[in-house]
């Protein structure tokens, strides 16, 4: 079981203060909440991919290579890498990279992230979206397993002998995992590989997760990569804690409020029970997380979103070391 964090890199105003921090201040937290996450014992750091304002993780390999170098031990992931907009020739090739670089502890989930107009600055129609999604994909796996590839499909421009640099190291591809909310076609395209599914669990209730995990898992088991229990799930989440909850509910509801994720709808209290997010005490998010396996399972990777909103880097390095000390060891 793996327990980690990811981010969306967002960059927003502390409702409190009324202060925005600068697009390199943001980045710079995000590089001290990964080196925080190891301190703290915790395996993953994720980064999403945005390539529009108010998000700065437009390069996420960058990152993640710039990290690799100031820790040991950090799994370091993607929260979304995007099949859809991205070459998968220069996914291939990047990723590859940073397996060298960080000397394998690496993976990465693919999605087809959150932000429409993203198809058009990269060429493609968002009306094609899961299509894009299956083909991309379906090049990248053969990029990382045959030396030589040709190939030819809808998307892009056929190859010919081609060879992606480096190759995979010690000969073996980065482990993917396929990301969705709500597409059961990439469920199944996880399955047809093999590949590990996750399920971002922060707006939806229990029972959507359930169904999209158990799709995952049966159709994981049709393809005979093992038996449904045998799967690799991935679930998200979030929260907010303090020694005493109604401290912690003080202090996050005017985050909450405004987030650029879910501000300006239900109620905090509306969310917390409708959903996975936890604002309270360690104790009140221990038993939220143990409750996950009820619906989706014994699971391999449990990741948090810790630092959106507006929440400044100190609150967010005081959350790590409640998660580190009090959470995850129980």
């Amino acid at each position: 079981m793996q327990f980690g964090i990811f981010t969306v890199g967002d960059v927003t105003p502390d409702p409190t203060t009324g202060r925005t921090p600068t697009e390199r201040e943001r980045i710079k937290a995000m590089v001290a909440i990964a080196l925080k996450a190891e301190e703290v014992g915790l395996d993953v750091f994720a980064t999403g991919e945005h390539h529009n304002p108010p998000f700065v993780p437009s390069s996420p390999t960058t990152m993640l290579g710039y990290i690799a170098a100031r820790t040991e031990r950090l799994i370091l992931s993607t929260s979304t890498t995007l099949i859809t907009t991205n070459d998968p020739v220069k996914i291939a090739e990047d990723f590859a990279m940073l397996q060298h670089l960080a000397d394998g502890r690496m993976d990465l989930m693919m999605g087809r992230g959150n932000t429409g107009p993203v198809y058009p600055w990269f060429g493609q129609d968002i009306r094609q979206g899961i299509n894009l999604a299956v083909e991309n994909y379906a090049l990248l796996h053969r990029l990382w397993r045959e030396d030589v590839v040709d190939w030819e499909g809808k998307f892009r421009t056929p190859l010919q002998g081609f060879t992606s640099t480096p190759r995979p190291l010690d000969g073996v591809p980065p482990f993917v995992w396929h990301g969705s909310i709500r597409s059961p076609e990439i469920a199944e395209q996880a399955a047809y590989y093999g590949d590990g599914f996750f399920h971002n669990n922060i707006f939806w209730p229990a029972d959507h997760t359930k169904r999209m995990v158990e799709l995952y898992r049966t159709r994981y088991a049709h393809y005979g990569h093992g038996t449904p229990e045998q799967a690799i799930v991935g679930l998200g989440g979030q929260v907010f804690m303090r020694k005493n909850s109604q401290d912690a509910v003080r202090e996050f509801r005017p985050y909450f409020d405004v987030a650029p994720v879910y501000g300006h709808g239900p109620s905090l209290e509306d969310f917390t029970e409708q959903t996975p997010l936890t604002v309270g005490s360690p104790q009140q998010v221990i038993e939220k997380t143990l409750s996950f396996r009820e619906y989706a399972g014994d699971y391999q990777r449990q990741l948090f979103l810790m630092d959106h909103a507006g929440l400044p880097l100190k609150t967010v390095l005081e959350q790590l070391d409640l998660l580190g000390e009090e959470v995850v060891p129980v």
